[in-house]
């Protein structure tokens, strides 16, 4: 009697060989289940909350540092807006800061110079970035593209033990002898190289922080590329996953040329090398011994070419949490979603080509002059689309107030202002006059602070019920919400009048002493400052519906907000541990499906089933095609 046979996928088995295998395979499915329950019940505590390679707490960790930086951060800020709103009056508060930065409680200029230096460097290293694509980023992609985990856990796991003691770094430079780095964010040579020991440990904890984006960015690109669910095809990526995939080639291909800057310039404070000094230099009528043969400039170039893609990794993140927003908000799918995919690349490629326009006054010429005018107004036109596709998407839309949509909201015009005020000094006339006045400054804080930090409070109040199943109080988010939206208003408007009145950056005591600036900066200050103080106490709600809402808030349900995506749609609020979908979801449509005619809700999740046609039967009856007489008994 011959043997029977199965097929097996596309080969032929004999029975007898298919039952072994198939008892290989329960077998060894039970051995990985067995040490799977053993790994999860047996994690040390360490393991688990401390060195964890588990994406979504690596992302809480991540977002929980960076908010205490972006605090810390503020707080700096606060204090320099005591100074230039009274030029040299003592303040207690101050006098945290030691007698040899405050004497009396009156702040001196280069203890100034060092809150101003770390303000700027704390707010986009250690706060913004982290938080929009460590935190965000991490705990967001991998459950929005269906997969169980990031691709390299342990590469995830070094990427945020990288960034604290990069941060950590920083801050204890405030310990150094001489304090603090004193020259400026951009850390410009040769001040930098002759800077006090703080300098050294600046360049030290960015170091850190570089190596951190770069292990980040290989991991969400992998990731991205290559563990999304079943059926989630390129067009089918929310569009939060593609701000993040272009982010992730930013930081790839923009960072390495800064830690390579990095490395020279900590080589010329300590090791007498002259990569950035040039010849001739002279300190406190002394020549410096190892100056010579360096070009300054060569920073410049190095440092921008980093820091202009830097905008947009603080800005699309951004714009992607804004258009998960807009779109759950509204109940409409997104207006010209492939348009705004397309702009996010190219908006991506184009900034690696304009870095030069923050250099116009180092007398580079004209014909270079003109190419990165050229390209400076090109780059504003990926944003103007996506910003016009988020704008379109409220038309005819039965619009849902809530916090998150509040700042969603206020994102869009805030954005509008910084961008638009960004193209004078994209040309390289205006440029003479605006260079380093408060113009500049409105202008970049117009993108980041009521821009990108209004998208990430946005992202808070969205995604804090997935994060911890509870819910936020909306009425101390919106307390929070128009505060903050009046105030830091209040702080930044009036730049741009300093600006173009002629008002310098980096003068600590506002600009009083110099003749042309001072009416505008003794009318204008005084108020920014109180708006400054009012803007941190509105920060108070928030903080207190934070933490009262993870202890005591209400339960919140596994799709919160009747969204489409896989993170709401397919997971638990909080998501399950290691894995984060109890069955791996299966993607059958776009990321927006919302209102769709005929749908029985006003969304349709992206894992749910596709809906049988119901078909009229002959004789035009209305049974159901699949309806069976049942037998009698």
């Amino acid at each position: 009697m011959p043997k029977r046979q199965l097929r097996v996928g596309r080969d032929w088995m004999y029975v007898e060989d298919a039952q072994k295998v198939l008892r290989d395979a329960i077998r060894i499915q039970e051995e990985e289940d067995r040490l799977h329950r053993h790994d999860v019940h047996h994690l040390s505590w360490i393991r688990r909350y401390v060195f964890s390679t588990d994406h979504k707490w690596i992302g809480v960790q991540y977002g929980v540092t960076a908010l205490c930086f972006l605090l810390f951060g503020f707080f700096l800020m606060l204090l320099m807006r005591l100074q230039l709103g009274w030029p040299n009056q003592a303040f207690g508060i101050l006098k945290v800061l030691g007698e040899g930065r405050a004497p009396g409680g009156i702040l001196l200029p280069e203890a100034y110079n060092q809150l101003g230096a770390m303000h700027g460097t704390i707010m986009v290293f250690l706060a913004i970035v982290p938080l929009a694509v460590g935190a965000f980023g991490n705990y967001v992609v991998p459950l929005q593209i269906g997969a169980p985990d990031m691709a390299f856990p342990k590469l995830n796991m070094a990427s945020y033990w990288c960034y604290l003691p990069g941060g950590l770094v920083m801050l204890a430079s405030f310990m150094a002898p001489g304090g603090a780095a004193n020259s400026g964010w951009t850390s410009y040579p040769p001040l930098s190289i002759i800077a006090t020991q703080g300098q050294t440990w600046w360049i030290c904890g960015m170091v850190l922080l570089i190596t951190s984006s770069l292990l980040g960015s290989v991991n969400f690109i992998v990731t991205i590329i290559q563990l999304r669910a079943k059926g989630m095809t390129w067009m089918r990526l929310p569009f939060f996953v593609w701000a993040q995939f272009v982010t992730s080639f930013l930081l790839l291909l923009a960072f390495p040329p800064l830690e390579a800057a990095a490395v020279l310039q900590l080589m010329d404070r300590v090791a007498g090398t002259s990569f950035f000094l040039p010849s001739g230099l002279v300190i406190s009528g002394t020549p410096l011994a190892n100056a010579g043969g360096g070009n300054p400039l060569l920073w410049q170039h190095l440092f921008w070419f980093l820091a202009h893609p830097e905008v947009y990794v603080l800005i699309l993140p951004a714009m992607g949490i804004i258009a998960e927003v807009i779109a759950n908000n509204t109940r409409k799918p997104l207006w010209g979603y492939r348009s705004m995919v397309a702009a996010g690349a190219f908006l991506g490629f184009m900034s690696f080509v304009v870095w030069a326009h923050h250099m116009f006054m180092t007398g580079m010429g004209t014909v270079i002059s003109a190419f990165f005018q050229t390209t400076t107004m090109i780059i504003s036109i990926p944003s103007v689309i996506i910003l016009s596709a988020l704008f379109l998407s409220l038309w005819g839309a039965s619009i849902r107030f809530t916090t998150p949509m509040l700042f969603a909201l206020a994102f869009l015009p805030m954005f509008g202002i910084g961008g638009l005020t960004g193209l004078p000094l994209g040309l390289a006339a205006a440029d003479i006059h605006l260079h380093d006045t408060y113009y500049v400054i409105g202008h970049f804080h117009y993108v980041v602070a009521p821009g990108t930090i209004f998208a990430m409070f946005a992202g808070i109040y969205y995604w804090f019920p997935k994060v911890t199943g509870k819910r936020m109080n909306n009425l101390l988010g919106k307390i929070h919400f128009w505060g903050s939206f009046v105030f830091i208003n209040g702080i930044f408007m009036p730049m741009f009048y300093q600006g173009l009145a002629g008002v310098s950056r980096r003068l600590y005591d506002g600009g009083i002493q110099y003749a042309h600036a001072k009416h505008a900066a003794m009318s204008t200050n005084p108020f920014m400052s109180v708006s400054a103080w009012c803007l941190f106490a509105f920060q108070l709600p928030f903080i207190i519906n934070f933490f009262w809402s993870i202890a005591f808030g209400k339960k919140a349900d596994d799709n919160e907000w009747h969204a489409t995506t896989l993170e709401w749609a397919a997971a638990t609020s909080p998501p399950l541990g290691h894995g984060n979908f109890a069955v791996l979801p299966v993607v059958r449509r776009g990321p927006y499906e919302y209102s769709v005619p005929g749908a029985a809700t006003d969304y349709t999740p992206q894992n749910a089933p596709e809906q049988p046609e119901t078909t009229t039967p002959m004789g035009g009856g209305m049974l159901p095609s699949t309806a069976v007489a049942q037998k009698e008994s």
